[in-house]
């Protein structure tokens, strides 16, 4: 697929200024760069989706779940907390 866009000129410039630091042409870096955007996780629940498949698989309950989450978010607080005393 070929596409034509417009770019603002401080865009264009940078786009010029990747590519050469990267050692790729525009078209190069453009394609990678849609590339990369096309696997990243489009909704919150798609982002989700691994994590509720294997909470699923796991056979916990959504309480369970959220206990194991507090636990662990209260022994993060506890240590940071721990940390920032002298």
């Amino acid at each position: 697929m070929t596409l034509l866009i417009d770019l603002s000129p401080e865009i264009e410039a940078k786009l010029h200024e990747r590519a050469a630091a990267s050692g790729k042409d525009v078209p190069t870096l453009v394609r990678e760069a849609v590339e990369e955007k096309m696997r990243l996780p489009q909704s919150f629940s798609e982002l989700l989706a691994p994590i509720h498949e294997a909470t699923r698989k796991s056979g916990l309950t959504e309480d369970q779940v959220a206990d194991l989450v507090g636990a662990s978010r209260d022994e993060a607080f506890a240590e940071r907390q721990a940390q920032r005393r002298p």
